[in-house]
């Protein structure tokens, strides 16, 4: 029964290292797929905003949630709007990204507080949590890489306030573009982990 106990472990340890290997496959996958159709990622993102939207609507109707938990939360699917204006292009230091993910932190302490206070069967809280908390930063986070190969075709508004130097759009994107995101980690994780064979000279 000892050996047993031990190869339990074992494969305890196995299955783990399966299963991360999968979650990081499948978010490899994503970013790929958000980098490379960023139309169809975009609108696939607003429609998750806006059925997280209409779920909040439904709650103020049929359920008794706190009103705090609700408004904020709604405050958070308004923040997430502003961010997608620019989409693909997300800039990490915005009031709208930086205020998301304060309001992401509030939510989920309010929902914590709201759901030790009133017993929830574990289901509808993990519905909670995944529809109205987690869903959409995922996605989000998953395209972040989605402007690292984009292109723009004029300057920011922001670019034609400052009077940017440089008034060629593409040579000023790649002189202040810098990689960011998951496909870009994932990409400095492999090449770091297993580093490509050097192709001999003949």
């Amino acid at each position: 029964m000892g050996f047993l106990y031990i190869l339990s472990w074992i494969s305890l340890g196995i299955q783990i290292t399966f299963v991360t290997l999968s979650i990081v496959a499948g978010l490899y996958y994503l970013a790929e797929l958000a980098e490379e159709y960023t139309t169809p990622a975009r609108r696939f993102i607003l429609f998750m905003i806006s059925f997280t939207i209409f779920v909040y609507i439904m709650f103020i109707i049929c359920e008794d949630f706190s009103w705090t938990m609700l408004i904020c939360g709604l405050l958070g699917q308004a923040f997430h709007l502003s961010i997608m204006t620019n989409f693909p292009f997300i800039k990490l230091l915005s009031v709208p990204f930086i205020g998301s993910l304060c309001m992401l932190l509030v939510n989920h302490l309010l929902a914590f507080q709201y759901f030790t206070s009133v017993y929830v069967p574990f289901t509808q809280v993990l519905a909670y949590f995944t529809i109205c908390l987690w869903m959409v930063p995922f996605a989000l986070f998953v395209s972040l890489s989605a402007n690292d190969n984009v292109l723009p075709t004029t300057l920011s508004s922001n670019e034609r306030r400052l009077g940017s130097s440089n008034p060629d759009v593409v040579s000023n994107y790649f002189s202040r573009n810098k990689k960011q995101g998951l496909l870009y980690l994932f990409n400095h994780i492999k090449d770091t982990l297993l580093p490509g064979r050097s192709k001999k000279s003949f």
